[in-house]
C-alpha cells in the first residue's frame, strides 16, 4: 500500500514542481511500524497454515496440544440466514432517525460534494480496508492519534460516511471519546443520550443508537460523560455492548481519545480488530509518535493517516499503508 503513497507523491511533485523525495522522521517511523505489522501478519498466517496442514495430513497422536485442531471442521457461514437478516432489520428499524445539517466548518467532505478529490480519497481508504479484510478479520476499526488536535474525529466521520455508501454493509460510528465528544456538533444535531447512558444502565441499546438521514449510517454518540469516564469504560459492560453491536453491523468505526496522556484508549484498543493512527504534520512530534507507537499492539496497527502534509494542495487527501491521508490544514479534531 505504500506504493499508492509513493505514486501520489510523485504526481504531486509533477503538478507543483516541488521536490517531495524526502520523508519526515515521523513518516519513516510509521513506515517501519507498517513493515513490522505486516511481518507479524505473515508469520501468523504461516503458522495457521502449518497447523492446518498438520491436522489434515500428519499423525498428531504425539502432539496433545494440537488435539483441538484435529476436531471436525465446522463449515463457515458465508452469509447470514434469512431469519437472522430479518431479525437485524427489525432491530435496526426500531432506532430513532436524526436529520443532520453539517456546516462547511464540519469538514465532512464526503457529504456536500461526493465527487470532490477529498471524498474520493476517503472512498479509496474504505476500499483499502475492504481489501484488507479479505486476509484478516477486521470489523471494529479504532481511530486514534498520539495527542489532541490531529484530526482523528474528522477522519473517523468521513471514513464512516465512505463505508456507508456501500448500502448492503451497515456501518456504525461509535463515539468513544467521551471526554471531548465532537461528532454531534460535526453532523449538526443536538447532543443525544448514547454510550455513557447505556453504560450507566439508564437506557436500552436501541435508544442510544441513531440512524443518520442522508449518509445512511448509524451513530452511537458519547452522551453525557460522568466525572469518572475511565472508571465507567472499565465497568465490564463495554465488551458485552461490543458483542451485540458486532452482530448487527458490518463495520464499526470507533473514535477514541488520543493515546497520550490518558488511558482511555487502551480500553478501546483491546476491543478493536485493527487500529488506524492519525498524525498531523507540524503538530505531532517524533518523541510523541514513538511513545504512541509503543502503546499500540503492533499486530493491531493496520495503517496511518497523515494529516496536513506540507506538499499537499487544497484538494489533497493522500494515503499510505493501508492509507495515509494528507487532508486540508483546517482538520483539527
Amino acid at each position: 500500500m505504500s506504493e499508492i503513497f509513493d505514486a501520489l507523491q510523485k504526481a504531486t511533485a509533477e503538478r507543483t514542481g516541488n521536490d517531495v523525495s524526502g520523508l519526515s522522521a515521523a513518516t519513516e517511523l510509521l513506515r517501519l511500524a507498517e513493515n513490522q505489522a505486516a511481518s507479524n501478519w505473515e508469520v501468523a498466517a504461516r503458522m495457521e497454515q502449518s497447523v492446518a496442514t498438520q491436522s489434515v495430513g500428519e499423525d498428531t497422536s504425539f502432539a496433545p496440544d494440537l488435539e483441538l485442531v484435529s476436531a471436525p471442521v465446522q463449515p463457515i457461514a458465508l452469509a447470514p440466514s434469512q431469519q437472522a437478516a430479518d431479525e437485524e432489520a427489525n432491530i435496526l428499524s426500531q432506532v430513532q432517525s436524526l436529520k443532520i445539517s453539517p456546516s462547511e466548518q464540519s469538514r465532512l467532505v464526503c457529504l456536500p460534494d461526493s465527487e470532490s478529490p477529498a471524498a474520493e480519497a476517503f472512498r479509496l481508504l474504505a476500499v483499502r480496508l475492504r481489501h484488507l479484510r479479505r486476509n484478516r478479520p477486521i470489523k471494529r476499526v479504532l481511530m486514534t492519534s498520539t495527542i489532541p488536535q490531529e484530526g482523528k474525529s474528522t477522519v473517523a466521520a468521513n471514513l464512516a460516511c465512505a463505508l456507508a455508501q456501500k448500502r448492503q454493509q451497515k456501518t456504525l460510528l461509535l463515539e468513544g471519546d467521551v471526554r471531548r465528544p465532537s461528532l454531534s456538533r460535526m453532523f449538526g444535531f443536538e447532543q443525544e443520550p448514547g454510550l455513557c447512558e447505556w453504560l450507566q444502565g439508564d437506557r436500552s441499546i436501541m435508544t442510544c443508537i441513531y440512524h443518520l438521514e442522508g449518509p445512511g449510517l448509524w451513530i452511537m454518540p458519547a452522551g453525557a460523560a460522568p466525572g469518572n469516564p475511565l472508571e465507567l469504560l472499565q465497568s465490564g459492560r463495554l465488551p458485552a455492548l461490543m458483542d451485540h453491536l458486532n452482530t448487527w453491523f458490518d463495520w464499526i468505526i470507533m473514535d477514541s481519545p488520543p493515546l497520550l496522556p490518558l488511558g482511555d484508549t487502551s480500553v478501546w484498543a483491546r476491543l478493536a480488530d485493527g487500529i488506524l493512527l492519525v498524525t498531523r504534520e507540524g503538530t505531532t512530534q517524533k518523541r510523541q509518535l514513538v511513545r504512541g507507537l509503543e502503546t499500540i499492539e503492533r499486530n493491531k496497527l493496520i495503517g496511518a493517516v497523515m494529516n496536513c502534509a506540507q506538499e499537499s494542495d487544497e484538494s489533497g487527501y493522500y494515503y499510505r499503508s493501508p492509507a495515509a491521508s494528507q487532508p486540508d490544514k483546517s482538520l483539527t479534531k
